[in-house]
């Protein structure tokens, strides 16, 4: 393992991380995870555990965790969106070149139904971003 190891450790929970302090410098040398605080992502709450005041050396490295992690899950969900759009146009291949009368009959329904709404959200979306638009270039 690496002499150089990070003075903090983030372990990833659902909506954010358990914050350790991670010291190397005991008589032991032995690498020890002092859990500091709890943050959550989605509400930007971080909790100090334990009973500890967190230091301002602290607070930015959560802080900068947080936008960092942040960031990172919001170019996930666009890849995500990128892959299904992969997916979409591999199922229409698949439709037209491979699936069978029963395949067919499977998915349909769901196919169009999911189809449906995602068209319909578009659509709204797509409109309001458009009035948006045209209420800006009047204000201007």
């Amino acid at each position: 393992m690496s002499l150089d190891l990070p003075e903090y450790y983030f372990r990833i929970r659902e909506n954010g991380a358990a914050v350790f302090r991670v010291d190397t410098q005991n008589r032991q040398r032995r690498i020890e995870m002092d859990q500091i605080a709890v943050v959550n992502i989605r509400n930007g709450d971080i909790k100090p555990q334990g009973g500890r005041e967190l230091t301002d050396a602290d607070m930015r490295q959560i802080t900068q965790w947080m936008a960092d992690r942040s960031a990172l899950l919001a170019q996930r969900d666009i890849d995500d969106i990128h892959r299904a759009v992969d997916y979409l146009n591999l199922t229409t291949q698949w439709v037209q070149s491979k699936a069978t009368d029963a395949q067919l009959e499977h998915v349909t329904d769901a196919l169009l139904l999911a189809m449906h709404d995602l068209r319909s959200v578009l659509v709204r979306k797509k409109a309001e971003r458009l009035m948006g638009q045209q209420a800006e270039t009047r204000d201007d």
